[in-house]
């Protein structure tokens, strides 16, 4: 379980300068199939630390591990991404 760490060099790259918008999040699920991505609003999640920020977006780690979704900086833990627009 978790994100390996080499998949973030593919992430980092796609995400360095893209929006936080649906091609953003189609490239991250092609590049990491069955890894969870979503899109959200910065004001949902405006609490939470980014696990990385980017020019346009920022990215946040999802763990579901316990049927409950929450916000992780652990990516061996990891079971999703989040893109959320920078604001």
């Amino acid at each position: 379980m978790g994100i390996a760490p080499e998949l973030f060099d593919a992430i980092d790259a796609t995400l360095a300068t893209a929006a936080a918008d649906p091609a953003a999040v189609a490239a991250l699920r092609k590049i990491a199939p069955g890894v969870h991505a979503i899109r959200c609003d910065k004001t949902d999640i405006q609490d939470e630390t980014p696990y990385r920020s980017y020019e346009n977006c920022d990215l946040f780690l999802i763990d579901g591990r316990d049927h409950c979704v929450k916000i992780t900086s652990d990516p061996t833990v990891a079971t999703g991404l989040v893109v959320a627009p920078k604001r």
